[in-house]
């Protein structure tokens, strides 16, 4: 494979537009997603993306290129879709071309998009020798993934290697991203529209793509399509997510899902629930008492966006239940703030700890009275402390 093959995904070469580019032109609610200005461009640089599929990182690198163009010369910028290609050596091989036209041209940094890494089994080996040849060490590098745990392997690879380069993961849009993307200022002012907004955001969650009304029906064809190429069973998959749905809120644990399928082992679900893990889904609160977390006690699982919790809901044919929905956002939202969440019960049972907050979600559920440490959250103050959170 050479550069002529691949001239296609990079049109600037010719002086056209970016199909990514226009299409973010054209849609009605867009904006310039804030982690772009967070990577490195001081040569040399090894950045990672990582965040779950359609959640714009591929928009967000175009945007990024879209802005270089205006001062770097077209022949600087690559960008390489890694899923077309066969293996690491036509990585190796292509990268390399660039390098050679870079001397010939005359040009002293390159900026190079590898996208879906995650992909491309063993894409390092086409990258890494050439970062220990210092080959690329005049240029900026930039590779995305999909598969947390795949990439951050991968990363591994690269000790006191990336130079200036960060290591981002990128999340669909928190509520009080999506709030400020939609325009809504002054929230205590505007209750009702705010109100409003936080029903949206049920709905369309914080994919740029359902946010502008598109159908969402690619994207869970886009996690169909990971569950596939990574071997697993379609099956077992719909059973797990139907499994932990039906569950919810309730803590549970492997073995107690496994017995809500058609006969799967404990060690199967925990398997499959992992790797839902690794492709940004699912998340889990461990019961917390006091300073010592107990791994191996009932877990709190829950999905990291509430359009992903639909989806899968209809995929799997289990019931959505309001309350789950509620509690798992508020604990996204607080694993996002503090890096970690947790649930408590020793006598009465807390959603959420985090930072030192103790928060209960009382959003279609029967009320008791709780410690005065624990914040208890109505309905109709959940969009209210997720703004909050957020500014602390």
């Amino acid at each position: 494979m050479k550069l002529g093959d691949i001239s296609y995904m990079n049109p600037w070469w010719e002086g056209k537009e970016d199909y990514h580019v226009r299409r973010w032109k054209e849609q009605k609610i867009r904006w310039m997603p804030e982690w772009v200005k967070k990577l490195s461009l001081e040569p040399f640089s090894l950045n990672f993306v990582l965040g779950p599929r359609q959640v714009g990182k591929t928009t967000g690198i175009k945007l990024l290129i879209h802005e270089l163009l205006k001062e770097k010369e077209p022949e600087s910028v690559l960008y390489i879709n890694a899923e077309i290609l066969p293996d690491y050596h036509e990585l190796s091989k292509v990268l390399r071309e660039f390098e050679r036209l870079k001397e010939k041209a005359g040009i002293k940094t390159g900026y190079i998009f590898l996208d879906e890494a995650s992909s491309l089994e063993g894409w390092w080996r086409g990258v890494k020798p050439l970062v220990d040849a210092g080959v690329l060490e005049r240029d900026i590098v930039t590779i995305t993934g999909s598969s947390s745990l795949k990439v951050k392997r991968d990363i591994e690879l690269f000790p006191g290697r990336k130079g200036n380069g960060k290591t981002l993961e990128i999340m669909p849009l928190s509520f009080s991203e999506y709030a400020r993307v939609m325009g809504l200022r002054n929230p205590e002012l505007h209750r009702e529209r705010t109100i409003e907004l936080f029903e949206e955001y049920l709905k369309t969650g914080g994919f740029p793509a359902s946010i502008n009304g598109l159908p969402m029906d690619d994207l869970l064809g886009a996690y169909i399509g990971e569950f596939v190429r990574f071997g697993k069973s379609l099956e077992i998959a719909r059973e797990t997510f139907s499994a932990i749905i039906r569950s919810a809120p309730s803590a549970t644990s492997f073995r107690a899902l496994a017995a809500m399928t058609s006969g799967y082992s404990y060690k199967v679900i925990q398997n499959y629930i992992e790797f839902f893990g690794e492709l940004y889904l699912l998340n889990i609160a461990h019961l917390k008492q006091g300073n010592q977390i107990l791994y191996r006690r009932e877990k709190k699982f829950f999905f990291r966006d509430p359009l992903l919790a639909r989806l899968f809901s209809l995929w799997s044919g289990a019931e959505l239940r309001e309350d789950a929905l509620y509690e798992w956002i508020v604990q996204e939202h607080l694993y996002r703030r503090f890096g970690e969440v947790y649930y408590y019960r020793n006598g009465y049972e807390v959603d959420a700890i985090a930072g030192g907050m103790r928060i209960e979600i009382k959003a279609g559920k029967a009320h008791r009275r709780y410690p005065k440490n624990v914040k208890v959250l109505e309905k109709d103050e959940v969009p209210f402390f997720l703004l909050t959170l957020h500014e602390k």
